[in-house]
């Protein structure tokens, strides 16, 4: 399948996956009020650190390895079995910690997070690196679209007040696990499972634990975020902080979706010692990544303060976060296409472990200072400060390697664009007093226009054509 039509099933499957529980908050807001939501939230980011223990780093390491053996069909096999053997073993330890927490450490959020052990268990099973790295991104977008679905529908069903936030839990948890066995389904007749050496099976968790040092640290200023805020600040901030970046974060599955597809497309070509084509794939994607980004990040500014109080009945107030924390889009998209594309590829993980690292450590120093006394807008600049971080780190070590004076020249323009969409649309804004959905919808098309005719403009002047190509 043409690298178009995989990283269009990638990106509709990641904003999908988004969307739904995008699509329940402002029901769950009604029905649980923001002490609910933020204590969901604090459960729902303790079972996510549990899962990315679980399954390390094979999120980046899984993909990129499968994709350079896909080749050679014994090489796969062998590949395959050896880090699933690696995965069970890893995620079985992690099932036994958690446990550890529900019944020893959890607190008020007690009863939900048992309910969410769905969440660890489906470690077990999750085969999307292996997907992935074969290319195989219709059978995940397709089989998880149905399941998800339904856990959308059983939440509108089943979630009534805050006695059954456990349900809304327990929904997600388990649609991950189906999840996970429906798209197993789809590695029959593709790669085979044979018992291997345990010597076979622990050569891949150095590298992959390794990179789970990477994923670790981005958890630290993605998932801890919410846990320091829930513990200092409260659960009502925390509620706020949760509404706030639940938008950000959607918007962020376009790059991640974007940025899966073209590693496996890259590691297989970095195999083959096909640099020409992976520079020219570098150079497209960061000016199609960075000039999609810009058009979130501005856009969002431009409509967020209208947009909250209409999506949200009691987090109203999220809209004044979202304005900052959209702006860490650009930040991500930049920093994600020197990872997939450059660092992982090459097998330079231990870029990618510096700069993430440095991001977190930044990350955790802010927060400290800045949530007592801000609350959720604290924790807002925190994550500013290390979505920063990561991309100048990276520059630090591969300046002298990439054409970054090039690459800023993207940032650039686009910000121009970008500044000038949202002046128009705010200016839009003042002839509508009105606050609802149509007004908003005429904020949004004339941001849309003016950003496309600004781009093609900008493009034509440059000669590049449309980036989309």
């Amino acid at each position: 399948m043409s690298t178009r039509k995989n990283a269009a099933y990638n990106v509709a499957y990641r904003v999908f996956s988004l969307l739904l529980p995008l699509v329940t908050a402002p029901y769950l807001d009604r029905v649980v009020g923001k002490d609910g939501v933020g204590l969901y939230s604090g459960a729902w980011a303790w079972s996510e650190i549990f899962c990315l223990i679980g399954l390390l780093g094979l999120a980046d390491y899984g993909v990129r390895t499968i994709a350079q053996a896909r080749d050679d069909r014994a090489k796969l096999d062998r590949t395959f079995s050896g880090i699933w053997q690696m995965q069970l073993m890893v995620a079985s330890f992690a099932l036994l910690f958690w446990f550890g927490y529900v019944f020893l450490i959890a607190g008020e959020e007690k009863t939900i997070a048992l309910h969410m052990t769905m969440m660890s268990v489906s470690c077990l099973c999750n085969f999307e690196w292996c997907l992935m790295g074969l290319d195989q991104f219709k059978s995940i977008a397709l089989r998880n679209t149905f399941v998800k679905l339904a856990a959308a529908a059983s939440a509108f069903i089943f979630v009534k007040s805050i006695d059954d936030l456990w349900i809304y839990g327990f929904v997600w948890s388990l649609a991950t696990l189906i999840g996970n066995l429906s798209c197993a389904l789809t590695l029959k007749g593709k790669v085979s499972y044979h018992r291997v050496s345990m010597k076979e099976t622990l050569k891949h968790l150095r590298p992959c634990a390794v990179l789970f040092i990477s994923v670790a640290a981005v958890s630290v200023y993605r998932k801890m975020d919410k846990i320091m805020v829930l513990y200092i600040a409260g659960k009502d901030q925390n509620g706020l902080y949760e509404s706030a970046e639940k938008i950000v974060y959607c918007l962020s599955g376009f790059i991640s979706a974007i940025g899966t597809v073209m590693m496996a497309k890259v590691s297989n070509l970095q195999e083959k010692g096909e640099t020409e084509k992976i520079a020219r794939n570098i150079d497209k994607s960061m000016n199609l990544i960075i000039c999609m980004v810009s058009a979130m990040a501005f856009g969002l500014a431009a409509v967020a303060e209208r947009f909250a109080p209409l999506f949200y009945e009691k987090a109203a107030a999220s809209g004044v976060l979202m304005v900052p924390l959209g702006f860490t889009l650009i930040m991500i998209g930049f920093a994600n296409v020197i990872r997939t594309q450059v660092v992982l590829p090459q097998k330079r993980d231990h870029i990618l472990v510096k700069s993430v690292c440095s991001g977190a450590a930044v990350n955790l120093i802010v927060n400290a200072c800045l949530i007592r006394s801000m609350g959720s807008m604290g924790a807002v600049v925190g994550t500013l400060a290390a979505e920063l971080t990561v991309p100048v780190v990276q520059f630090i070590i591969l300046r002298k390697e990439l054409p970054y004076k090039r690459f800023m020249g993207y940032v650039l323009a686009y910000a121009v664009i970008g500044g000038i969409m949202m002046v128009c649309v705010r200016l839009v804004a003042g002839l509508l007093p009105v606050n609802n959905w149509v007004n908003l919808g005429i904020m949004t098309v004339t941001g849309v226009a003016v950003y496309g005719a600004l781009c093609l403009g900008w493009w034509k002047v440059k000669g590049k054509g449309n980036v989309f190509n």
